[in-house]
């Protein structure tokens, strides 16, 4: 055939040695469908040179221009592929949801994407009037960018609610959490989800083709981490679309890269002992000579940021990782001090200084493996597995996504997979240097107090290990008595009581030993020059004192035995009515 109408496709053939194979496969191409096999098969070899030469302008050129070439090919006939409606769940993130649907912007022009095949609904769930109306000014830039957008805010939920029948509402209030239409936001992002799915479920009655991703307000459509790279480094529409063409799968979910997706008060003392290396490291080095923090990314271990990752079957945090200084151009050992010491703050809305993430290449294909953990920032279902609503919704626990994993797991099997799509997570925005909002996180005085977000994360790591348990005795189809619920409740509280308090005292003890350090009076740090840097740390250590000593509002409530009963039956009466909750959800669905 006419080999002008993929000169892109020729070009990677010819340039790259690792598509020499594909050579005698283009010769004898009649038609432009007989092409399309042969992009599937070049763009993994584009991709791995690509990530290979450090993205190098020239390579990432030509993985941009491979699939915007692809693209007009398929638009020369019928494009049967799914369409993907993009699901962003927001709540007072304006700033945050504007980097995310730029970045979106951004991927579907670099790759020359048919934005026929693409859908956005922004699910809002915000109180400030004027995050609303930023909200929605953001829905029309990018439906004027030819990206069909939809915002769905809480007039809109409401309505979407009002469309079933009194008895269906009240028999799935477990999985909507009913509210008042005064108080109908801040619902909780699972509670926003959870409704949403039912405006996605008559969006799917229109295309059953369609697939459903769904995608956190403060992540980017690329997975490279370097310090101000926003290269596009993955087609996501070309990648997900292909997997579900490939393989009968329901639910699959990618991970994020960057900052950490756990709360700060399982990650301090990982934090601790990587800020006592960085201080005992320069207390040896001159201020004034050129920062050695340099040389490239902090670590690759999945969970390595978690205090307690052997909970999750990782190897336990042991060691420390070296701060990675993100200054740019010439700077000394004294700014590279002053800049930590800054940012030791932003640990409170999430980030982790020492242990971001970084991007892996795997071939996105090769990579897909049966899955046990949904990332609720990062998923794609197909119409059928809109029956797996986010669970537990009403309680607001933290570990939603781990506890919706186990559950598709035990019903879905293999049709559960994962992949190597990470999305690029970003705690706080280049503006305030802090998250816009984070439920749980109180600001309102001198100190963060993460007393509401540590209490949900206790205890929705109670409820994910209680299910775990559960799970290995077929729950939940098979669900046991209230007193059985009970039994392996107290009994994975009791565990997990322990471990948290070890690792409360292992915080403590961190603080006390970086106290000691910072109290040398022969570092070179104590003079007038640092006062600023001294005052950040002492900030920093302070503020960890108030939310982990024992007088902290966040352990008072996990051991208050009140708070604890309360937590505790809310727990149980939930598990007991699950499997009554999905069959009132299928009801709903059917309708």
């Amino acid at each position: 055939m006419d080999q002008s109408a993929c000169t892109v496709l020729t070009r990677c053939i010819e340039q790259y040695p690792d598509a020499g194979m594909l050579r005698e496969q283009l010769q004898h191409s009649q038609q432009p469908a007989d092409l399309i096999p042969l992009y599937d098969q070049l763009i993994p070899v584009i991709e791995s040179a690509m990530w290979a030469s450090g993205l190098a302008p020239a390579a990432v050129a030509d993985y941009h221009a491979l699939c915007t070439e692809m693209e007009s090919l398929l638009a020369q006939g019928k494009d049967t592929r799914h369409t993907l409606t993009i699901v962003v769940p927001v709540a007072d993130r304006p700033r945050h949801l504007r980097s995310c649907l730029q970045s979106l912007a951004g991927a579907v022009q670099a790759f020359g994407s048919n934005r026929d095949k693409l859908v956005v609904v922004i699910a809002d769930d915000s109180v400030a009037a004027s995050s609303i109306q930023a909200h929605r000014t953001l829905a029309s830039e990018l439906q004027g960018q030819g990206i069909n957008t939809l915002y769905f805010g809480l007039k809109e939920q409401q309505a979407e609610l009002a469309r079933l029948p009194d008895q269906d509402r009240q028999a799935i209030q477990h999985i909507i959490s009913l509210t008042q239409p005064d108080d109908f936001a801040h619902k909780g992002a699972s509670t926003t989800r959870n409704i949403t799915y039912l405006r996605l479920h008559r969006l799917a009655q229109q295309d059953p083709h369609a697939l459903f991703m769904f995608v956190d307000s403060d992540q980017e459509f690329h997975a490279n981490t370097g310090a101000g790279e926003h290269v596009y480094t993955t087609n996501y529409y070309y990648h997900i679309d292909r997997l579900f063409s490939q393989a009968p799968i329901e639910v699959l979910t990618g991970k994020v890269v960057g900052d950490p997706p756990v709360s700060p008060a399982v990650m301090a003392a990982t934090l601790l002992d990587d800020t006592l290396a960085l201080y005992r490291e320069l207390a040896t080095l001159d201020p004034a000579a050129s920062c050695s923090f340099h040389g490239g990314e902090t670590s690759a271990t999945d969970a390595a940021y978690h205090d307690m990752a052997q909970l999750f079957g990782f190897s336990a945090t042991t060691g420390t990782h070296r701060y990675p200084c993100p200054l740019q151009g010439p700077h000394d050992h004294a700014a590279c001090l002053s800049h930590f010491a800054t940012r030791l703050q932003h640990f409170f809305d999430g980030e982790h200084p020492t242990r971001r993430t970084p991007y892996q290449h795997e071939d996105v294909q090769a990579s897909c493996t049966p899955a046990r953990t949904v990332y609720t920032g990062n998923y794609v279902l197909t119409p059928a597995a809109l029956r797996y609503f986010i669970p537990f919704a009403s309680l607001q626990l933290r570990m939603a996504g781990p506890v919706l994993g186990r559950l598709v797991q035990a019903a879905s099997g293999d049709a559960f997979v994962s992949a190597n799509l990470p999305l690029l997570h970003q705690r706080t925005e280049g503006e305030s240097g802090q998250s816009e909002f984070r439920p749980g996180i109180d600001r309102a005085g001198s100190q963060a107090d993460l007393s509401g977000e540590f209490e949900r994360q206790y205890f929705g790591d109670v409820m994910l290990f209680t299910v775990i348990e559960l799970v290995k005795h077929g729950y939940p189809e098979n669900t046991p008595t209230i007193d059985q619920l009970q039994q392996t409740l107290a009994s994975t509280d009791t565990r997990l009581r322990a471990q948290y308090a070890a690792t409360r005292e292992r915080v403590m003890a961190g603080l006390t030993e970086l106290e000691s350090v910072l109290a040398d009076t022969g570092a070179w740090w104590q003079t007038a020059e640092y006062k600023d840097s001294r005052e950040r740390l002492a900030g920093f250590v302070a503020n960890l004192r108030v939310n982990f000593d024992a007088a902290a509002p966040a352990w008072q409530q996990i051991t208050d035995k009140a708070h604890h009963a309360r937590r505790s039956a809310a727990i149980v009466a939930a598990l007991a009515s699950y499997r009554t909750d999905c069959a009132h959800w299928a009801r709903v669905l059917q309708a």
